[in-house]
């Protein structure tokens, strides 16, 4: 008398929970993604409906007190230029990002465009999206 047991162990593996699993994880870090800052200085930016697609290599930030910021670290006005030349000296597609508060005069904001046109650094004015 042959005896056979009633449990059969299957040899397939089911991946739908492995797949789900990964689907979560993958909206979870779509969404965290977006909510990261690269600039933490609070500036009033003027606003634009443009967008460009800019490798952000170096911000370069001017606050309305007239402080000047390479990334999150303050610099005064006459350091701006070799800080970027040494920022930006290996990177051919490298471009800064100019963030200024709408309150500064226009002539801050062209100081800067100045360096950038003497080295010949790419420069993008951010500001907010309408």
């Amino acid at each position: 008398m042959a005896i056979r047991s009633r449990n059969k162990v299957s040899a397939n593996f089911n991946m739908s929970s492995m797949t789900d699993i990964v689907f979560l994880l993958l909206i979870f870090f779509m969404l965290t993604s977006t909510l990261v800052s690269p600039n933490a200085l609070k500036l009033l930016l003027p606003s634009s409906s443009s967008k460009t697609l800019a490798k952000q290599t170096v911000s370069l930030s001017i606050t309305k007190e007239l402080d000047y910021y390479i990334n999150e670290d303050q610099v005064q006005f006459e350091f701006i230029e070799p800080m970027l030349l040494k920022k930006l000296s290996g990177d051919v597609d490298g471009s800064i990002i100019l963030h200024v508060d709408k309150t500064i005069a226009i002539e801050e904001a062209v100081k800067v465009m100045d360096i950038a046109n003497r080295n010949k650094f790419k420069l993008v004015l951010a500001t907010n999206p309408n």
